[in-house]
């Protein structure tokens, strides 16, 4: 792993096995198949369910629901090394654990938890998180998604988009307005009458995983599908939280492919006689991708000390999110320079992690979103438009 201030030390022995696990896995099967799934703009069930053997669905959920309870840093690391394979892969990982298995443990019922927590560590079924509609994406408090109360349970109608793992999800936790305009959290499995989750093509980012729609017609749920919590935003944002803590850390991954397939290229490519690595220009960008390299990853692995000790808070997550993955983003562009012509093709990875790093800059919070929450955390007040 590429740690130039060895931000690393002092991890526990526990964690350095973990990372040293997921990297072998990373390398062995992920790696190497990872642009033929994307130029087949898919993932392969079989993936999720093997990631689920190696303990990668959820594994800071306690083990008495399936989980492995490692610390903070080591689901960091985690997602770093998923991610340093694809960002579509971390992601079907990320929404599994973070945005599907969290929620549950955090605001389910102790039926809920038995039901599905553990099937879903082991990778036996797949979850996706129903929150984004087509006009709500920063703003999800305009949901149009419905779920009125008939009888002894209720009724879903409305439709999520931008949901990956939809098409191929066995449950899905969807978040909608009761009848009293208050956001309540769902357990819709997908054989339920009157869901369906097409699939999202035409993608030119984020192939490596299945993105999807889900449709809610008149979706009969009882009342046990929905989670025994008060209700309002707070709850789906809480989930945000631990996704965005993830891609904090995994944005560093795929900036450390970039950063190396850099270094191997520009040793080897030559012009005028000598290396491309020997130019001024060259050097300098390299320098830029592991500076930055350096300043997130120190950043991400203060940010799971705080977060294991109870201590972090969600601007801190927000502008990690938003620097490490706006560095990894622009660090991909400077490696796609110095690949040249070369580096618009997927036979080397930093078009793809480029390509991919736009969509990651995006979702779970825009740049500009997590600018305005640091800034309000930072004065106290909400920023004018």
């Amino acid at each position: 792993m590429f740690d130039y201030f060895r931000a690393l030390d002092g991890l526990a022995d526990e964690e350095r096995e973990i990372h040293a696990t997921v990297r072998a896995f990373v390398d062995e099967a992920i790696v190497p198949n990872v642009q033929g799934w994307w130029d087949g703009d898919t993932l392969p069930r079989e993936l999720i369910t093997q990631m689920g053997e190696l303990g990668i669905l959820g594994p800071t959920t306690p083990a008495e629901y399936g989980g492995s309870g490692i610390s903070s840093t080591a689901y960091g690391l985690i997602c770093y090394e998923l991610e340093r394979g694809d960002s579509g892969v971390r992601s079907s990982a990320s929404v599994q654990g973070s945005l599907v298995m969290y929620p549950i443990y955090a605001y389910g019922s102790e039926e809920q938890k038995r039901r599905y927590l553990p099937e879903l560590a082991s990778g036996a079924i797949v979850g996706c998180f129903g929150l984004t509609e087509s006009d709500g994406g920063s703003d999800p408090g305009a949901m149009r998604t419905r779920a009125r109360r008939d009888g002894d349970g209720y009724v879903l109608n409305g439709s999520k988009m931008w949901i990956t793992n939809s098409p191929q999800a066995d449950v899905a936790v969807v978040w909608a307005k009761d009848d009293d305009g208050v956001v309540q959290g769902f357990l819709v499995e997908s054989d339920a009458t009157g869901f369906s989750a097409p699939v999202t093509h035409s993608k030119a980012s984020l192939r490596a995983s299945i993105t999807g729609e889900i449709v809610l017609e008149d979706v009969r749920v009882p009342a046990s599908a929905r989670f025994p919590v008060d209700g309002g935003l707070k709850y789906p944002l809480g989930c945000l939280t631990q996704a965005r803590y993830g891609i904090a850390w995994g944005a560093l991954g795929a900036l450390e492919t970039c950063l190396t397939a850099s270094l191997e290229y520009t040793k080897t490519r030559e012009t005028f006689g000598r290396p491309i690595a020997a130019r001024q220009l060259v050097q300098q960008k390299l320098t830029t991708l592991a500076t930055q390299h350096s300043l997130g990853l120190l950043m991400a692995r203060r940010l799971g000390q705080l977060k294991d000790a109870g201590e972090m808070n969600f601007a801190q997550v927000s502008m990690a999110k938003r620097n490490n993955v706006r560095v990894a983003l622009e660090g991909a562009r400077l490696a796609r320079e110095m690949h040249g012509g070369n580096g618009i093709t997927t036979e080397y990875p930093v078009i793809r992690h480029m390509l991919n790093l736009e969509t990651v800059d995006t979702y779970e919070g825009t740049h500009d979103i997590h600018t305005l929450i640091v800034g309000r955390d930072l004065t106290g007040e909400n920023a004018l438009g």
